[in-house]
């Protein structure tokens, strides 16, 4: 009769499932492994070329006109420059008019943000400029094309002092429209630093074709 000594099997079995289970601690939490992936990075475009201008953040959206496929004028494509105007029921109206300067066509619409700005800082006095009218529609430039919207300067000495907290100012900050960098005109004048004055000291009107007779 042969005798199987079961107590060595079992320790066969236990070595065998000990050695196994070493094996598998060498690698696990490492087939799986990824890297970190990288922080998100935001882009920013900075205009220094006056006082009037900050750094902001492009919009992507505001990149491309659906409508044609062409793209949007960016303060980079226009030269800006200030007709003269007519004067009336004490406010003067005067043509800010964009000239495209790029090498290639671009579309614009709609109304410009406009404001006064004073200092070497370029802070804003007083409320920006209030549209007036219905928003025009979207039209290309070709290089040396203008377009201009009519902006309305009120003559701020007719209000009174204490309320209109007359300042210096050096100029105007222009947005073109759908655009996040700054424009500067210089337009050495008068505004009120007061946002309670009996009325609108400056406003604006959409953007349309031409130079606005100039």
């Amino acid at each position: 009769m042969v005798r199987i000594s079961s107590p060595r099997i079992g320790l066969g079995v236990a070595t065998a499932a000990l050695a196994a289970a070493l094996a598998g601690c060498g690698t696990a939490g490492t087939e799986n492994a990824q890297p970190e992936p990288a922080a998100p990075t935001t882009s920013e475009t900075t205009t220094s070329s006056s006082p009037s201008t900050s750094a902001t953040t492009a919009e992507p959206d505001a990149a491309t006109s659906t409508k044609t496929g062409e793209t949007l004028c960016k303060s980079s494509d226009l030269k800006l420059t200030l007709g003269h105007g007519d004067a009336g029921a004490g406010t003067v109206y005067r043509p800010l008019i964009f000239t495209n300067v790029s090498d290639h066509p671009c579309v614009i619409q709609g109304f410009p943000g406009v404001s006064y700005v004073a200092g070497e800082d370029g802070h804003q006095v007083g409320p920006a400029a209030v549209r007036q009218g219905e928003k025009g529609g979207a039209f290309t430039l070709n290089k040396g094309d203008t377009a201009y919207a009519e902006i309305g300067f009120v003559n701020v000495q007719n209000y009174d002092t204490v309320t209109c907290q007359p300042q210096p100012v050096r100029g105007l900050r222009i947005y073109p429209p759908q655009e996040t960098a700054s424009m500067f005109v210089e337009l050495p004048t008068t505004g009120c630093a007061s946002d309670k004055i009996p009325g609108d000291q400056l406003t604006v009107r959409t953007i349309q074709k031409g130079s606005g007779g100039e």
